[in-house]
């Protein structure tokens, strides 16, 4: 008698039968299952059925997946992955086109099942879809559902890419130039695009010379937010496995250029102008993909610095070097002084000390560290060219004051070129799952440039209102970080706004907020205080603990991350009210609301959970974890362990729900809660606790007589709510 963990209990079903109730023993071989079942119902060639799941994507069973089917689920005989793709096989290549139709239909269905696909594409599926789409004689729904099917096997990277014809590419972009053509034939045009070119270098310059930028913003002025998603994907995809000759263009952004040559200013700007007023200042709220798109774009864009960044300058080289005399000569010589360039260049090395560079005899030194390298000399010339007034009066001002108080503008330049090169990731890659896109950078042809002369005089203004000397050089430049940061955290849209906004955050205000920040620690300190601290944190920890459950008993939706983001694939778990079982299911769409615990299929009970581990110690992220472009998945990765040595595995949308999920899984397993979130949680409530306490005591009116009962602090009854 096998063990109860063994054992199974199941519906499967079959169409026009009662359906059997049976107990499935895990250690039976499959096919000896599939006979049972096809006994009971009197069918014969059991070897020609096999076991789906009768809910949600309806995958096969398998050997290797037999383990994930759970008590109650129900079940459906069909036949099996061979005998199906077989008969679709013979049906998509009938004359009939009813018949033609329905067959594409399920096979669109039926090609995300990775057994299916193994066996379609093992009888040359691929290649029949392909020879189709080249017929060019289809059209409608036949060819939207052609399409589907291909881009499921194909994402299965059971094939490569590089086996796709020139014919078959020509033909795809075809329905992408085309002005008029249906909405789904081209989002699956535009997503298969998009994944030759992501996953082969070959085909990269193959549809690189069938699309160009022309194209593709058309199909960004169009209202539907999903073709524009598409469209800046299919951008982003070229712009990403571009050449680097064909990216690196002194002063040239390409995501707006000619997608062969990467080299059209007109187009750039073009691009750029239809980005802004069609996709971010639409009539439309960004949805979580098109945001991460424009992340993507704003990454990649801001990569092209890179180069700069890391070049050194060449102190030989006489045209590095007219570039510093070229920031001399507009500080200090005037428009058309050139008469005096002789009588001055004893005086060069004072006027590089006035100009704030550390090396006043050769300032070519300053720009041999990287990063910034080139880049913080580009900014600056940048600055003295396009904002002369500003350049002028900022290096004048600070070369009047006394040399105590005096801002060294090369130095602070050089320096805040790295800051903002550290704030905005210039040279890594894009973070799967992040949408921190700024609007404002979409707003300006010179962004990157524009946003270093809007910081530069803030830098500026900072320092006058610290009084600072050389000495304080390091504190300033922390001032300055926060000011931008916190800034670029209120997402401004335009650089106006960013203006304004920092103009808010002056010296005196940053003091403010990092008192109010403090307060919790600083205000707090003596013995009785700390004392009563010590008493209010278990009440806290016990209210957050509380917290953390119920958001479990809501749930939360989880992104099946795939090859293709867009192929949205949600699921949802949450767990029961009595803290006894976690429910799980797929999704077909993200949920509005609150998700039934009927729809979830699956559950786990609490008791099997032996642990929970986080980041790299995920079963899921272990092959992943040294890849660059999954930090931020691997931040936010978490898996539950369960007898008998099963996992689940989830990647949360953001860190707040990764906070909440890791700390209430912690809660409910008797574990320590120790997440940022937790703690940030705990020193605000119990800050906010002890004022209201404290302030019950100096409210106490004490009677002349009779003498006074001692009173007991009262207790705040908080319900700490989160949005």
């Amino acid at each position: 008698m096998p063990p109860p963990s063994d054992i199974v209990k199941v519906a499967i079903e079959w169409p026009g039968a009662n359906a059997q109730l049976m107990e499935i023993d895990q250690k039976k071989p499959l096919s000896s299952i599939i006979r049972e079942v096809c006994d009971g119902w009197s069918l014969s060639g059991s070897e020609q059925f096999a076991l789906r799941y009768a809910d949600g994507p309806q995958l096969y069973i398998t050997e290797q997946s037999r383990s994930e089917i759970k008590n109650g689920t129900i079940l459906r005989l069909a036949i099996s992955p061979a005998r199906a793709a077989r008969q679709l096989l013979d049906r998509i290549q009938s004359h009939g086109i009813d018949a033609r139709l329905e067959a594409l239909k399920e096979l669109a269905k039926l090609s995300a099942d990775p057994t299916f696909a193994t066996e379609f594409i093992s009888m040359e599926g691929i290649g029949t879809l392909a020879r189709l789409v080249e017929s060019g004689t289809h059209f409608g729904e036949m060819l939207a559902f052609t399409l589907t099917a291909f881009l499921e096997l194909m994402d299965h990277g059971i094939v490569s890419w590089d086996l796709i014809s020139l014919s078959f590419i020509k033909q795809i972009a075809s329905y992408v130039n085309q002005p008029m053509v249906d909405v789904s034939i081209l989002q699956r045009s535009l997503a298969i695009l998009e994944s030759m070119v992501l996953n082969s270098h070959s085909l990269y310059h193959r549809v690189a010379q069938e699309i160009t930028v022309g194209q593709l913003i058309g199909h960004l002025q169009v209202s539907n937010q999903e073709i524009q998603t598409y469209a800046i994907a299919l951008i982003n995809a070229l712009f990403l496995k571009a050449p680097e000759d064909r990216r690196q263009e002194e002063h040239t952004n390409p995501l707006d250029q000619r997608l062969t040559e990467m080299a059209s200013t007109l187009a750039q700007k073009h691009l750029r102008s239809i980005i802004l007023n069609h996709v971010i200042r639409g009539n439309r709220p960004i949805k979580a993909e098109m945001a991460h798109q424009l992340y993507v774009l704003q990454v990649l864009t801001f990569n092209l610095l890179e180069e700069r960044m890391m070049t050194k300058m060449d102190p030989s080289d006489q045209a590095q070097r007219d570039i510093i005399f070229e920031l001399r000569r507009i500080a200090f010589d005037g428009e058309n002084d050139s008469s005096g360039t002789e009588k001055r260049k004893a005086m060069y090395t004072k006027d590089y000390k006035m100009l704030g560079f550390t090396n006043h005899v050769n300032p070519a030194m300053d720009f041999t560290q990287t990063p910034p390298g080139m880049l913080a000399l580009d900014n600056m010339l940048y600055l003295a060219k396009l904002h002369q007034d500003t350049y002028i009066r900022i290096v004048l001002e600070n070369s009047s004051r006394e040399d105590k108080h005096e801002c060294p503008f090369g130095r602070c330049a050089i320096e805040l070129t790295r800051m903002l090169c550290e704030i905005l990731q210039v040279g890594e890659l894009p973070n799967e799952g992040c949408n921190d896109y700024h609007p404002m950078f979409f707003t300006h042809d010179r962004a990157w440039e524009e946003f270093f002369c809007v910081c530069i005089q803030l830098l500026n203004k900072t320092w006058k209102e610290m009084r600072a000397t050389a000495e304080d050089f390091n504190k300033v430049m922390q001032v300055v970080r926060e000011q931008i940061t916190r800034t670029l955290a209120m997402k401004p849209s335009s650089l106006d706004q960013l203006k304004g906004k920092l103009r808010g955050l002056s010296y005196s205000e940053i003091l403010r907020l990092r008192q109010s920040e403090r307060m919790s620690q600083d205000d707090f300190q003596s013995p009785p205080i700390i004392e009563l601290r010590e008493r209010i944190q278990p009440e806290i920890l016990e209210l957050i603990k509380q917290q953390r459950l119920n958001r479990l008993c809501e749930g939360s939706c989880f992104r099946k991350l795939g090859n293709r983001r867009r192929q949205e694939k949600f699921w949802f778990c949450r767990l029961s009210l009595n803290h006894k079982v976690l429910h799980y299911g797929d999704l077909d769409e993200s949920p509005q609301g609150e998700v039934p615990f009927e729809l979830l299929t699956d559950k786990i009970p609490v008791s099997d959970i032996k642990s929970v581990v986080t980041g790299k110690d995920c079963p899921h992220m272990k092959e992943k974890s040294a890849l660059k472009q999954n930090k931020e998945v691997l931040e936010q990765a978490f898996s539950i362990l369960y007898d008998p040595d099963e996992n689940l595995n989830f990647v949360a949308p953001n860190k707040y729900e990764y906070c909440i999920w890791t700390d209430g899984l912690c809660a409910l397993l008797g574990r320590e809660m120790g997440s940022d979130l937790t703690r940030s949680d705990l020193d605000t409530l119990i800050s906010m606790e002890m004022k209201l306490r404290l302030l019950d005591l100096e409210n106490i009116t004490i009677p002349e007589a009779p003498p006074p009962v001692p009173k007991e602090p009262s207790t705040y009854n908080f319900t700490y709510n989160y949005g």
